[in-house]
């Protein structure tokens, strides 16, 4: 039977849970063992696909096309276990699925209740990944425990262990222990408080995870057992660590956590293997190199509205034995001004993906400056199609040319709504979603990263290059050297008299992994490196004379 581990939050939200849950599945599957990991989200939604980046962050896509929430790309990052659709519910989906299922007769004339329809919904979801050879599927439980809408996760989970049996399902709780700055005090309250609301529901945790800026103290651990019911050596402290969110499993490997949860679950396997890990660390921890790179967009204000984007950077550092200082820079700022105020001083610049007309023009802007100043550049579904635009203008000189999604009257649609886009009305979950073949050409900057002629990338997007303007866009220089071959669609441009510049349509960013960076990224940061010269002991000397 799979063993199950439920992973739950208290005090506040963002304490981590994702990276905890990641972190966790690193080690086990460092173990030999094959683990599935899943989310549960509170939230009415769907999915996040209709959700602002400033409500809720990036959203992950799934090589299935499931828009999924962004700790799913941590699960990925961290581990090798395969994500899809079923990998992430929300309320919404369990609503929506038990819904449907009463208005198709299913529950034969019952009234239709929390308890057992939507709890038993929930269930069934939660044993989908657990298939035949998989040893142990771990959960997250998104939301912090006290919220109402968390109430029908918890009381599901509780319902588990119950019918599967305790020696096969493991309740871990990650809580907080702030820290009193005034008075220079831990206080271990607000976790037993946490820990005193789950048992009121009938969770009783197994292991208490501490997220705390300062060690914890003997007395304190004592303290949290004792109040907490939880065994002394099950107390696990997950400390804030100094320098890459890719110390995690470190931290935790140094309190056996992997070995007590085996314990708890009555698991014997194989001893870990960490060495590519820890060698990948130390890189990050101690890098021979330094690049800056300039990320200009329109969501800069939450760092999770470009997540992936921003590790898979931190990954293509890591392929070059290079630290990445990301600047990320608004694009409305650069309309104000100009880009060589914002961008004469970087190794390179990125455009990633959004929607909407804000902050277009400073795009466009950035992008001619790299392109004029052969400064490397990586455009990115949106930042793919803005490098288009750009050309179009500029070089192609088609005045007024842009996107239908911006500008329908456009003499110049270079960028033009996809025709199986067309005839949709409703925006959740119709975009052109998950992985594609493309086939590159032999001689590009694309088939160099990758080393093989056909890929497959995931997609999240409405808008296309529109075909009607290839043959002005080559003539001029433009090398159109990804196509989609089931539909002729182009997937990646670049410029052959230039260091590298490379515009894509879909969203590399979600492959990459910090021991096996994306090619893209990788050969982004060399090309950037090329045009710096400046050593990782130089930046940190200028800082300290600063």
């Amino acid at each position: 039977m799979t063993k199950h581990i439920f992973i739950t939050g208290g005090v506040v939200s963002s304490l981590g849970k994702g990276l905890t849950s990641a972190a966790i599945g690193l080690l086990l599957e460092r173990r030999g063992l094959k683990i599935t990991l899943q989310k549960l989200d509170p939230y009415i939604n769907v999915d996040p696909g209709t959700m602002s980046p400033f409500q809720h962050g990036e959203v992950y896509v799934t090589d299935d096309g499931a828009e999924t929430d962004l700790d799913i790309g941590h699960y990925e990052r961290f581990t090798q276990t395969r994500i899809t659709k079923e990998s992430n519910y929300t309320t919404g989906k369990i609503y929506n699925s038990v819904i449907a299922k009463e208005r198709r007769g299913k529950y034969l004339g019952k009234t239709v209740q929390v308890i057992p329809h939507i709890t038993n919904e929930i269930k069934a979801a939660v044993k989908k990944p657990a298939k035949p050879g998989v040893n142990i599927a771990i959960c997250e439980i998104g939301g912090t425990v006290g919220d109402i809408e968390s109430l029908p996760f918890l009381e599901a989970i509780r319902q588990l262990r119950h019918e599967l049996g305790e020696e096969n399902v493991l309740f871990i709780h990650l809580t907080l222990i702030p820290y009193l700055r005034a008075s220079g005090e831990l206080k271990t309250k607000p976790s037993q408080h946490s820990v005193g609301k789950l048992r009121e529901i009938g969770i009783q945790p197994d292991i208490l995870i501490c997220r705390t800026e300062k060690s914890l103290n003997e007395e304190l651990k004592n303290k949290l057992s004792l109040f907490c019911n939880i065994p002394k050596k099950y107390v696990i402290e997950e400390k804030d660590v100094t320098h890459s969110i890719y110390e995690l499993p470190l931290v935790l490997v140094e309190q056996k956590l992997d070995e007590l949860i085996l314990k708890k679950l009555g698991l014997k396997r194989k001893g870990r293997k960490l060495k590519d890990w820890r060698r990948m660390v130390e890189i990050v921890k101690h890098p021979k190199h330094t690049v800056e790179i300039a990320v200009v967009g329109k969501y800069l204000e939450l760092q999770d509205a470009y997540k992936s984007i921003y590790e898979a950077l931190t990954h293509g550092g890591i392929a070059n034995n290079c630290a990445v200082k990301i600047k990320r820079i608004n694009s409305e700022d650069i309309e104000k001004t100009s880009a060589a105020k914002y961008l004469k001083d970087f190794a390179g610049l990125l455009v990633p993906g959004g929607f909407g007309q804000r902050g277009i023009l400073g795009k466009i802007q950035a992008i001619e400056y790299a392109r004029t100043h052969k400064i490397p550049f990586f455009g990115i579904c949106l930042g793919m199609q803005c490098a288009v635009i750009e050309f179009a203008r500029h070089v192609c000189k088609l005045k007024g040319a842009h996107s239908t999604e911006f500008n329908l009257n456009t003499p110049h649609p270079v960028i033009d709504l996809m025709l199986s886009q067309r005839k949709i009305k409703d925006l959740g979950g119709t975009m052109r979603l998950g992985a594609y073949k493309c086939k590159l050409k032999k001689d590009s900057f694309a088939y160099q990263a990758y080393g093989h002629d056909v890929i497959f990338e995931r997609h999240r997007h409405r808008f296309e290059f529109n075909n009607k303007y290839r043959d002005q866009f080559v003539k001029k220089g433009l090398r159109l050297s990804g196509i989609c071959p089931k539909n002729d669609l182009v997937e990646i441009i670049e410029i052959a008299d230039h260091p590298w510049f490379v515009g894509v349509q879909f969203h590399p960013e979600f492959k990459s992994q910090p021991i096996k960076p994306h090619p893209l990224f990788r050969d982004f940061i060399k090309a950037a490196l090329a045009n710096t010269t400046k050593p990782a002991s130089d930046e940190i000397r200028s800082q300290k004379k600063s």
